[in-house]
C-alpha cells in the first residue's frame, strides 16, 4: 500500500466536535489553549516544559499539515461542533504503513477538561484509522501515574496489553514505566 495513494480526508466528524488537520492561522489558537493548560500539561508532555511561543505553535501547525499531506502523521484540532470552541488536541502518529498501525496521542484544554471530549476523539479517530485507513491495530500508551490517560484509553476500549517498566524517563529526569494499551480493527481477525 502507498500511503501517499490513499484519500484521506483532512477532517471527520463525532457526535460533539470537529476533527480537523491543523492548518496555517491555527497557531494563536492553539497557543492560547496550551498556555491555558500548561499546569495540566507540563507534568506529562515533554513539549510543555518551556512555554511555547505563538510562532512556535504556529509552525507546528504548518508542520503538521505537512505531515498529513505526507501521510506520516495525522495530527487534529478537536473543535466543539457547537460553536467552533478549541477543546483539545490529538494526533495518530508512530504510523507502521507495513502492518498498517499507529499510536494515538492527545490533550486536552483545561477549560473543557472532564467532559468526555477526548474519550469522544479517540473514539472516533479509531473508527476513522479502521473504516478509512484500514489500519489493523491502534496503540495507546501513557505512563504508568497518568490515571486519566489511562481511564481515556479504558473508555474508548482499549485494553492493556503489557507494561515497559522503567523504559524511559519522565518529564523530570526519573525512570518511568508506561502502559501500553492497544485496540484492534473489528474488520481484521487477529492472527493466531
Amino acid at each position: 500500500m502507498d500511503p501517499l495513494l490513499l484519500d484521506i480526508p483532512d477532517a471527520f466528524e463525532t457526535e460533539r466536535l470537529l476533527l480537523r488537520t491543523p492548518r496555517a492561522g491555527d497557531g494563536p489558537v492553539m497557543n492560547a489553549a496550551i498556555a491555558a493548560s500548561h499546569s495540566l500539561l507540563q507534568p506529562w508532555m515533554d513539549w510543555a516544559q518551556t512555554t511555547q511561543t505563538a510562532q512556535e505553535s504556529e509552525r507546528y501547525c504548518r508542520m503538521m499539515y505537512s505531515h498529513y499531506i505526507g501521510r506520516t502523521q495525522f495530527a487534529y484540532n478537536l473543535l466543539r461542533k457547537s460553536d467552533g470552541a478549541f477543546v483539545g488536541h490529538s494526533s495518530l502518529h508512530t504510523l507502521d504503513w507495513t502492518v498498517p498501525a499507529g499510536e494515538i496521542g492527545y490533550w486536552v484544554h483545561a477549560d473543557h477538561q472532564g467532559q468526555g471530549y477526548i474519550t469522544e476523539a479517540v473514539i472516533g479517530i479509531c473508527k476513522f484509522a479502521f473504516e478509512v485507513m484500514d489500519m489493523a491495530r491502534v496503540e495507546l500508551r501513557c505512563n504508568v501515574r497518568n490515571t486519566a490517560s489511562a481511564a481515556v484509553a479504558r473508555r474508548a476500549g482499549f485494553a492493556l496489553c503489557g507494561t515497559l517498566h522503567n523504559n524511559a524517563l519522565d518529564v523530570y529526569g526519573s525512570l518511568r514505566s508506561t502502559h501500553v494499551f492497544e485496540k484492534l480493527s473489528p474488520h481484521i481477525p487477529a492472527s493466531g
